[in-house]
């Protein structure tokens, strides 16, 4: 009998080719301190809740119409779409976890067929971003927490989930899952994940 899946993805510099606070930092004339930010924190550097708000709070006064620009800017990594058909058509659960931002993850995945979305919630007030979020923040320990939770409701054993990530925050999940993927990673990742792939991010399906 063929064995079920969960493929559970980081978002930001794994499903998509960029990092989507840099975009929305554009909008804000923030970008460069944002990217030297997001930077440190993917090679573990910072603690990641602590660089989030520090980011976010650079957004505040962007107007909420930057969102559907960002969404438009925003490319897939080569390899991702077919990555979901794939497991799709295999009977698969695909899930995105992102340290990013889910008003902008979950309308681009949703098109592909994917309904498992997890990610941070910008809090908006009068049509603008305030420099906040809302709600608690997707960190390294709730990507682990979210793959078992999503494992569990799925019916898939830990052993049988893969978890495929590119930075720091990653870590936890990659650690949790039966294959723990380090694509296009970080050095700290590289090291520490049991396998590691780069290019098309639907080569993570050779490793299974």
């Amino acid at each position: 009998m063929p064995v079920k899946r969960l493929i559970v993805t980081d978002a930001d510099s794994t499903f998509f080719r960029q990092e989507v606070i840099e975009l929305l930092a554009e909008h804000a004339g923030t970008r460069d301190e944002v990217a030297a930010v997001t930077e440190r924190a993917m090679r573990g550097e910072l603690d990641f809740a602590a660089s989030l708000r520090e980011r976010v709070a650079t957004l505040a006064g962007v107007p909420v119409a930057a969102l559907e620009k960002v969404r438009a800017a925003v490319e897939l990594t080569p390899g991702a779409r077919e990555l979901v058909a794939e497991c799709h058509a295999r009977g698969w659960v695909f899930g995105l976890v992102s340290g990013g931002f889910e008003e902008i993850a979950r309308p681009i995945v949703e098109e592909l067929g994917v309904e498992l979305v997890r990610a941070n919630r910008l809090e908006v007030a009068d049509g603008v971003l305030t420099g906040r979020t809302v709600g608690p923040v997707v960190d390294r320990e709730a990507k682990a927490a979210t793959l078992r939770e999503w494992a569990a409701a799925a019916g898939v054993p830990l052993e049988h989930t893969v978890a495929v990530g590119d930075g720091a925050n990653d870590l936890g999940m990659i650690a949790v899952a039966g294959v723990g993927v380090a694509f296009n990673a970080k050095p700290v990742v590289r090291a520490q994940a049991p396998y590691a792939v780069d290019g098309r991010l639907d080569a993570v399906l050779d490793l299974l």
